[in-house]
């Protein structure tokens, strides 16, 4: 059994942590809001409050984690906010995840935002990869193919647990 922590965990993340707990795996999912952690208990994962915005406020939530998984690919708000998304902030989480217990990380590729952006958080989660040897997953199947959506990303998940 590994610990999953899943930073977006709103609809698609809550189908993400059922598939993953029905596996058997413990999970926990991150909202920004403290108003929205009863649909993330009611997927079965540990609601953490933290924003992908503030890497800082994500630090304590990578306790006990093995895969992180960072479902920005339909992040919304202010177009540099997101753009940071896939850029700074994730570069920076990047770097943080060499001094913790986690062991791999789940990357959505995909989904509505600009072509730019998404490649941008792709070159990122690669250079991690290459850089500091983080085992790495990258999903581009298209959000809005649910099916397909969690079924890779549960696959991915377990490729990353080398399963």
């Amino acid at each position: 059994m590994a610990r999953v922590l899943i930073v977006g965990c709103g609809c698609r993340g809550q189908a993400l942590a059922r598939d993953l707990r029905a596996a058997g795996h413990a999970v926990r999912g991150t909202t920004r809001d403290p108003t929205r952690t009863a649909p993330i208990a009611a997927a079965g994962a540990e609601p953490y409050v933290g924003d992908p915005d503030r890497i800082a406020t994500l630090m304590d939530g990578l306790s006990g984690v093995t895969i992180l998984c960072w479902l920005m690919g339909t992040a919304t708000g202010a177009a540099e906010q997101v753009a940071a998304l896939h850029d700074g902030r994730l570069r920076m989480l990047c770097e943080k995840l060499v001094d913790t217990p986690v062991r791999g990380l789940l990357h959505e590729a995909a989904g509505p935002l600009a072509p730019n952006v998404l490649a941008r958080g792709r070159e990122v989660a690669l250079a991690a990869h290459s850089t500091w040897r983080i085992p790495l997953e990258l999903i581009e199947t298209d959000p809005a193919d649910h099916g397909h959506w969690r079924r890779d990303t549960g696959a991915a998940v377990a490729r990353l647990l080398g399963g």
